[in-house]
């Protein structure tokens, strides 16, 4: 009896972790292609369509940014990006409805990040960032809304976005989960917050 419970609770098991599985496959299938992909889960605006995944620029970290911008903003933060993509900015922002603006090509650098010059270990170690985690070698993504209150935290719509957007960048480029930083452990940023620390938290947290 207890072993045909413990098969049966086996056998359970594996029917919840191979549709999980076989999504992953899919993600990540879908991850490497070109073009406007439909992601499931996710809506993406293409102002810069993803061109062969192997011209891209070599990214090996993703940097989680968040604006004070009002609810909105991101689609102008966007579509300004679009227009002059090595600004002050990121490739990638989310509106707090969750849509996913892909602003610029992936072989093009936009300004973002303040060369890591954070050292002082406060969140994580940073002895593999300082110097090291900056703008021509990470991608960055931007969270509009949290004004007029800089410490709001992201709505659960740009969290379920992130959830799956975070897995769609890490199997593009291949980033390991310990190369998604907060832009504030990386860089000095204002005091009144802590600037992308939950969502990289968060990334952290859900693992693989």
């Amino acid at each position: 009896m207890m072993m045909s419970r413990l098969l049966a609770a086996v056998l359970a098991a594996l029917f919840l972790i191979a549709p999980a599985i076989a999504e992953d496959a899919e993600l990540a299938k879908l991850a490497r292609a070109s073009g406007t992909p439909e992601i499931p889960g996710l809506k993406i605006v293409w102002l810069a369509p993803w061109g062969d995944v192997g011209s891209a620029n070599p990214w090996r970290n993703i940097i989680v940014h968040q604006t004070e911008g009002p609810a909105g903003s991101a689609r102008g933060g966007a579509q300004a990006q679009a227009k002059k993509p090595t600004r002050r900015g990121v490739t990638v922002w989310v509106e707090t409805d969750g849509t996913v603006y892909w602003a610029v090509a992936e072989n093009l650098v936009p300004t973002h990040g303040d060369g890591a010059n954070r050292n002082d270990n406060k969140y994580i170690d940073n002895g593999p960032t300082y110097r090291q985690v900056v703008r021509d070698n990470s991608i960055g993504v931007e969270f509009a809304g949290n004004y007029p209150d800089v410490a709001a935290g992201p709505t659960e719509a740009q969290v379920a976005a992130w959830r799956i957007l975070v897995k769609v960048l890490r199997a593009r480029y291949g980033i390991p989960l310990e190369r998604v930083y907060a832009h504030n452990w990386i860089d000095y940023k204002d005091a009144r917050y802590c600037e992308g620390c939950w969502l990289a938290t968060l990334a952290r947290v859900w693992g693989e």
